[in-house]
């Protein structure tokens, strides 16, 4: 007889971070000429197509709320990054302030959440990359996985609460393609 072993669904969506993970991180970006890839992010995308995952973006913005950036400036520059690293399955990003209370700015779920509702996909089977809590906190929130990849604005408490943690995008992406490790706090194989 044979061991028994729960059986993890694939990753069908990977769903990533805009600022300080796919794109280096400017802040309140409303010009295309200054969106720069993160170092491995154009091989960390390839590595999740090749794998099958459906890709998206889901990003806060709140300097739309803030005045200090219009709609179609937040379009401008996520086609530059489509341009650059695309094209994306789905992009969803919330205009809000943290002050706002709607249920889409990280780390509330709704960003998530309808990523994957675009996607075809439940959150469940999808993991989404960021580089600070909310993005892990949205993860959390909706049902998916969260891989954290640290920079420099990243908390120490952050990276110590992750669920995974990954020493660059590529290893994110690596680790997202994987079945969760047991031992993963929220994350495990049952």
């Amino acid at each position: 007889m044979g061991i028994e072993r729960a059986s993890t669904p694939p990753v069908r969506a990977v769903l990533f971070d805009r600022d300080g993970t796919l794109v280096e991180d400017v802040p309140y970006n409303g010009d295309p000429t200054l969106v720069r890839p993160m170092p491995g992010a154009e091989s960390a995308i390839a590595r999740a197509r090749a794998a099958g995952a459906r890709i998206g973006v889901v990003s806060n913005q709140s300097g739309v709320a803030r005045g200090l950036l219009t709609e179609s400036q937040v379009e401008a520059v996520n086609a530059r990054v489509d341009e650059l690293l695309g094209p994306f399955d789905v992009w969803c990003w919330c205009p809000h302030g943290p002050d706002d209370g709607c249920g889409c700015r990280k780390p509330r779920p709704g960003l998530v959440v309808e990523a994957c509702r675009r996607l075809g996909v439940a959150p469940a089977d999808a993991v989404v990359i960021g580089d600070i809590a909310a993005d892990v906190g949205a993860a959390g929130a909706a049902g998916a996985r969260a891989v954290l990849v640290p920079t420099p604005v990243t908390l120490p408490e952050e990276i110590e609460a992750a669920p995974e943690v990954a020493s660059d995008l590529d290893d994110a992406v690596r680790l997202a393609l994987m079945a969760p490790a047991a031992s993963a706090p929220g994350g495990g194989v049952g």
